[in-house]
């Protein structure tokens, strides 16, 4: 009987180890990842940064550390997000852990945070959830702005947190 038990013990012991030791789960996480890196499923690791940056044809605009173009959805109407599910597929929310950072022209006093039904917590500015947009492929793509997707409107953010339309 005891060998038995520990012949048990042991094997129910060995698979946890190579459960461990098999898992593709990143341990960290760049906060705000690109949209090419999967940011829907990418957990943040560290605080958001949040700057301007200046386009030449929507002037200034704001967008995460990287570069990436962070957008509005006219639909969330306080700074409590609406995108979810399949939305949130294509407009991935701008997640952070920690208080968001205001990079180079960003005002901090405009930063903030919400928290996702998932128990996430996303950037929001001046009272805007932030959301990045999956087209969007390298630092300064603004494929969606004005793009009208899942009940309302997705416009870029001026410094001052208004939208650019």
């Amino acid at each position: 009987m005891q060998s038995k038990l520990f012949v048990t013990a042991t094997t129910v012991f060995m698979a946890a180890i190579l459960a461990g030791c098999g898992s593709t789960t990143p341990s960290a996480a760049v906060a705000s990842p690109s949209p090419a890196a999967s940011p829907a499923s990418s957990p943040a690791a560290v605080a958001a940064t949040i700057k301007v940056v200046a386009d030449a044809t929507l002037g200034q605009i704001l967008v995460n550390g990287e570069g990436m173009t962070v957008y509005l959805f006219v639909a969330d109407t306080s700074t409590a997000s609406t995108c979810y599910t399949s939305c949130a597929t294509i407009w991935p929310p701008v997640l952070t852990t920690g208080a968001p950072v205001a990079g180079t022209g960003a005002k901090a006093s405009l930063l903030g945070t919400t928290t996702r039904t998932d128990g996430t917590t996303e950037v929001t500015y001046a009272g805007h959830p932030l959301y990045y947009f999956i087209k969007d492929k390298k630092p300064g793509d603004t494929t969606g702005q004005g793009v009208n997707g899942f009940g309302a409107l997705w416009w870029v953010l001026a410094p001052s947190g208004a939208a650019m339309h």
